[in-house]
């Protein structure tokens, strides 16, 4: 890691660990913490991290956004960081520049598709869009004839029908009618809704990389203060093997997910290598997310299902993030499909291209 990605996760880690403690957060009698969390996101430049400087953004490298977002996952974090992160990202892949405020991108679900018409408005429905209502801006990618383009549009343009994940958080409906587009330009080759998608997938598998890091933090810290028959449960055997089975899970998580963030870093758009790595990234780190959140609550016991305790924080969107942009069986048919179409003879070699 070079000082820059230093600098980049301890400036990130600090401003969670200030103003976004998930026990802090977890009493909270109201959303007063919200807004000096995002002024701070905003005032550090993070919440543009993907945007060049010469968009009016931070200029990072893609391999720093992500571990924002590692990092982030890690403190379970309530607000659209990833998904600003996504549109800015997403804007600038077509030259456009990006605003200040939280934004979110369309379509996130395969089968929705936006449209502009010949009068240059917006129309369309996508579906379960994350914190769509909070955004006040959403990126794009609509279809103008044959032409594939990108846009931004204000939020206020659509009708929001409010839907919730399972963390609780924003995941909304939005419909536009005739929308007017704040800003639109072509999107360059392999840009398109399955660059969101693939995006999409590789932003959620890094996030439960780090709310199981987290996960697998606070179990083995509890176990060490909770005692039964005298002693903490850390020493009974059957807790130790939980335990480990739940560190091979997050190496496994925080491995995949690595690698399809490089992957992405080292392409010049979604080939088909990124298109392996991000999958298997989405299918592992999935499989991750069911078994680790399972031993954490085994190994917390009745205690991690209240509402005064910080696990479910990490639970309930290790649970929702699993299902955005694509679940496990969505991929792992995408990934069959792709690896059974080259044959057998082209496994080996297509495992270990890049």
């Amino acid at each position: 890691m070079s000082d820059t990605d230093n600098i980049i996760v301890d400036t990130t880690t600090k401003i969670f660990q200030d103003l976004c403690d998930p026990q802090t957060v977890n009493n909270a009698e109201d959303e007063s913490w919200r807004q000096p969390l995002w002024t701070a996101l905003q005032e550090s430049g993070l919440t543009l991290t993907w945007v060049p400087d010469t968009l009016g953004g931070a200029g990072a490298e893609i391999q720093d956004g992500f571990d924002v977002l590692r990092v982030a996952g890690s403190y379970a974090v309530p607000v659209p960081l990833a998904e600003t992160l996504l549109a800015g990202w997403l804007l600038s892949q077509a030259g456009l520049e990006s605003p200040m405020e939280a934004m979110t991108v369309a379509p996130v679900r395969k089968g929705d598709a936006l449209s502009i018409g010949d009068d240059g408005t917006l129309s369309g429905t996508a579906h379960q869009v994350p914190f769509a209502r909070d955004a006040d801006h959403i990126a794009v990618v609509a279809r103008q004839g044959d032409a594939i383009k990108v846009a931004l549009v204000e939020r206020s343009q659509g009708a929001v029908a409010e839907g919730r994940s399972l963390a609780d958080e924003p995941k909304d409906d939005i419909t536009f009618d005739s929308a007017a587009i704040v800003a639109v330009a072509d999107a360059p080759d392999g840009i398109d809704e399955d660059a969101i998608f693939l995006m999409g997938a590789a932003v959620r598998s890094v996030q439960m990389a780090g709310a199981l890091q987290a996960i697998l933090d606070v179990s083995v810290e509890y176990s060490k203060d909770r005692l039964a028959f005298g002693r903490a449960i850390s020493k009974f055997q059957a807790v130790q093997h939980n335990l480990a089975r739940l560190a091979g899970e997050v190496s496994a998580a925080i491995a995949v997910s690595a690698s399809a963030a490089d992957a992405i870093r080292r392409s010049d758009g979604f080939d088909e290598h990124v298109v392996l790595e991000v999958a298997s990234a989405k299918i592992r780190v999935g499989e991750a997310a069911g078994e680790g959140a399972a031993i954490g609550h085994q190994v917390h016991g009745a205690i991690g299902f209240t509402i005064e305790h910080i696990l479910h924080r990490y639970s309930r969107r290790l649970w929702s993030w699993r299902d955005d942009f694509g679940s496990e069986s969505e991929w792992a048919v995408r990934l069959g499909t792709m690896i059974a179409a080259k044959g057998g003879d082209e496994l080996w070699p297509t495992l270990t291209a890049g």
